[in-house]
């Protein structure tokens, strides 16, 4: 009687391509089937950092069929998640495989974004007195900081990094001078669709201590202090190329503390080679710097933290952040816009380090990581004064009262950036 060959079991839902060849049985004339190793990378791996169990090959060979929701069309199903608040998605991505890949995409939040669901969280960056660097992330539902993971390794002691927002959703971190290998070209992103830090083409020149904007979707640096001095070079970063290159040199080197974009041109005042203040303007039209004069009231007026909206300039008016002052371009003239008439102090803890622009208001951070939000669209008088966060302050006064006792009254934190990203 003629030996039976048993057929084999081929899972054809472990890759893509399912890849097959023939091979001959040496007893019988028959072919079997027989998979070999699938040259594609596979579906990446489950998120969930305690889960090392592989899922089932029934699962593995349903999971393209299943709907996103039992009993609803896929197109219905994405409607109702894309209402889900942006808290829980991290949530969202563990349910399956499906959910996962749709929460990777741009459609799913391109879609929020089109339909008005995307919220703007405020992320801030702070260094503590040792120089460690670490990240919070406030969301304005919760009215609460959230610690976040550990920042890139290249910034986790890094000084004098600048940072800046691309296609509202991307969080890039540029340059800084690493204690051990001096000024650095590392340029590094964090997108908050996918909650994962990404590398980008390094900067063209090592600097820190320099300037960044954002017009036109496209990153600008410039200036700064490299291991010669002061640079006067400046590039751009097209995210569409995904490459640096130079433009214009500035007028004169420079260190810029303070920058802005306004009308559709980047001021930038700083510190010059003889240490003296200058102020310099760049066009991206004409691909020019120019000198702003020394007298110019715009200029003179213009302290840090500022903050553009809806065309029109912001600067604090105190060292707390409690008054504001806005730049008439008509008349060409500072003026008292906002006040919380309430003084809160000027010490360390209570200064104003950024402004930002927070759900269509002006949002001003301090160093005890307290948030005050107001609308400065509102007429005169009419702007009502929102503590967004004020716990910060009281754990503020407690940690430095501990640390004044234990003789580290010098070791401070400090805020060093504050973005907004929109998912």
């Amino acid at each position: 009687m003629e030996k039976l060959v048993p057929r084999q079991n081929v899972d054809s839902s472990a890759c893509l391509c399912r890849a097959e060849r023939a091979a001959a049985v040496a007893s019988t004339g028959r072919h079997v089937p027989r998979s070999r190793p699938c040259v594609q990378s596979s579906v990446r791996a489950s998120i969930h950092p305690l889960s090392e169990k592989r899922s089932s090959r029934a699962d593995r060979r349903s999971d393209g069929q299943r709907p996103l929701l039992p009993g609803l069309p896929d197109d219905l199903a994405i409607a109702c998640l894309i209402r889900v608040p942006r808290a829980d998605h991290c949530k969202l991505r563990l349910v399956c495989r499906r959910w996962l890949r749709l929460l990777a995409g741009n459609y799913f939040y391109g879609l929020r974004g089109r339909l008005g669901l995307a919220e703007q969280w405020l992320y801030a960056f702070k260094s503590d007195g040792d120089g460690r660097v670490s990240w919070d992330v406030l969301d304005p539902a919760a009215a609460a900081w959230r610690a976040m993971p550990p920042v890139p390794a290249e910034y986790a002691a890094a000084a004098g990094f600048s940072c800046a927002v691309l296609g509202g959703c991307h969080l890039y971190l540029l340059g800084g001078r690493d204690p051990r290998r001096g000024a650095m070209r590392r340029v590094v992103f964090y997108s908050a669709r996918s909650n994962r830090w990404h590398r980008a083409p390094d900067m063209l020149r090592r600097r820190h201590c320099f300037g960044a904007c954002v017009m036109g979707n496209r990153l600008y640096v410039a200036g700064g202090e490299s291991g010669g001095g002061s640079l006067r070079s400046a590039e751009v970063f097209d995210p569409a190329k995904n490459r640096w290159s130079f433009v214009s040199d500035m007028a004169r080197a420079l260190v810029p503390f303070v920058s802005v974009v306004h009308s559709g041109r980047w001021y930038v005042k700083g510190l010059g080679a003889g240490r003296q203040v200058l102020s310099q303007v760049y066009t991206p039209e004409t691909d020019k710097w120019s000198t702003v004069a020394t007298l110019d009231s715009m200029v003179t007026g213009w302290r840090s933290p500022s903050a553009c909206i809806d065309g029109r300039l912001y600067a604090a008016d105190c060292k707390d952040g409690c008054r504001l002052r806005a730049y008439d371009e008509a008349a060409d003239a500072w003026s008292g816009c906002a006040s919380s008439g309430h003084h809160l102090g000027s010490s360390h803890a209570l200064e104003a380090v950024a402004m930002v622009t927070l759900r269509g208001k002006l949002c001003v951070v301090r160093n005890d990581m307290s948030v005050s939000v107001v609308d400065v669209a509102a007429g005169a008088g009419n702007q009502p004064w929102e503590t967004l966060v004020g716990k910060g302050q009281i754990k503020s006064f407690v940690t430095n009262l501990l640390a004044s006792i234990a003789g580290r009254g010098r070791a401070k934190n400090r805020v060093l950036h504050c973005q907004v990203l929109e998912a």
